[in-house]
């Protein structure tokens, strides 16, 4: 089993909406692709940054579903992400093999 992280960054004064966006809109979506079995979403504790800073791990069983993932939806939805907070976060992916 593998985990997509996505640590996000996001600016104070839009922090409440994107967290409801994520958990109304974005993460369903990026459910009902098919590639990944379950979620969850953190709030990152302890950051010294401008923003609230989240982690969004999304829990998936071999590699084929990560690079479908990526290859045929990403794109369209980080698009969303990016049009909708535009200049308000930064983000970071990675992927982890859980041991």
């Amino acid at each position: 089993m593998y985990i997509y992280n996505v640590t996000v960054s996001v600016d104070k004064a839009v922090h409440k909406d994107w967290l409801q966006w994520m958990k109304t809109v974005h993460i369903p979506d990026v459910m009902k692709t098919g590639c990944f079995v379950e979620y969850k979403i953190c709030r990152v504790m302890n950051v010294n940054d401008e923003g609230e800073t989240y982690s969004t791990q999304y829990t998936f069983r071999d590699m084929a579903d990560i690079e479908r993932y990526q290859k045929e939806f990403a794109p369209a939805l980080q698009a969303d992400h990016s049009e909708r907070y535009k200049d308000r976060y930064v983000a970071f992916r990675t992927v982890l093999e859980i041991m």
